[in-house]
């Protein structure tokens, strides 16, 4: 899931947005955001195609709302929030429960969350002193995108057969360069957030 049809980089929105809070593409993107339940109920009760329908019909409405989000020019604060938030808690619920069939290992999971829960101390370390948030660089993206295939993937792979086989070394690669990308994303925006601190400190950074 990409953040296709969000805010250009670099744009500050004063307030929730030229058209308010309640767009189509922001109801797009709270609909995705309750769908993560859903996802989770079927993965617990191992009704894992019907988790991996709930997953594409996910992937189908982030591109949508992305779509809309552009040829309606509809962009909001909200919707650059919900976006990020929906695909990270569908990479959560994905991971644990993997995690918990063994499927990948624990510090699989612990990379993931560990680096979710730095950027958030930075995040709000930034909002307490009127900043951000940041744009959403390409790098993070690309990475988001290889982990929201990899784990699908990966649950694909628990099946028999050459399908099986075929779908664990795709997700493993998907895996690899997600994480790589990932936390790559992490080093990207720390680097920016310290930017804009020395900036908003008067300090000039070169």
């Amino acid at each position: 899931m990409t953040d296709l049809g969000r805010a250009p980089a670099g744009r500050r929105w004063p307030g929730s947005g030229r058209h308010g809070v309640v767009t189509l593409p922001n109801v797009i993107s709270g609909a995705r955001l309750l769908l993560v339940p859903v996802f989770a109920v079927l993965l617990a009760q191992g009704h894992d195609g019907w988790a991996l329908v709930v997953l594409a019909v996910a992937g189908a409405s982030d591109w949508l709302d992305g779509v809309l989000a552009r040829a309606l020019d509809q962009y909001s604060r909200l919707g650059e929030l919900l976006d990020p938030a929906a695909d990270r808690l569908f990479i959560l619920v994905t991971l644990v429960a993997l995690a918990a069939r063994d499927v990948v290992p624990g510090w699989l999971v612990a990379a993931v969350i560990g680096r979710d829960v730095l950027l958030a101390v930075v995040l709000l370390v930034l909002v307490v002193r009127g900043i951000g948030p940041l744009p959403v660089h390409f790098v993070g993206k690309a990475g988001t995108f290889a982990l929201l295939y990899a784990f699908p993937l990966l649950l694909l792979a628990q099946t028999h057969g050459a399908v099986g086989v075929v779908a664990g070394v795709a997700g493993w690669a998907f895996a690899w360069w997600g994480m790589g990308l990932y936390w790559l994303a992490a080093g990207v925006y720390l680097r920016q957030a310290w930017q804009e601190l020395r900036r908003d400190r008067g300090v000039v950074t070169p």
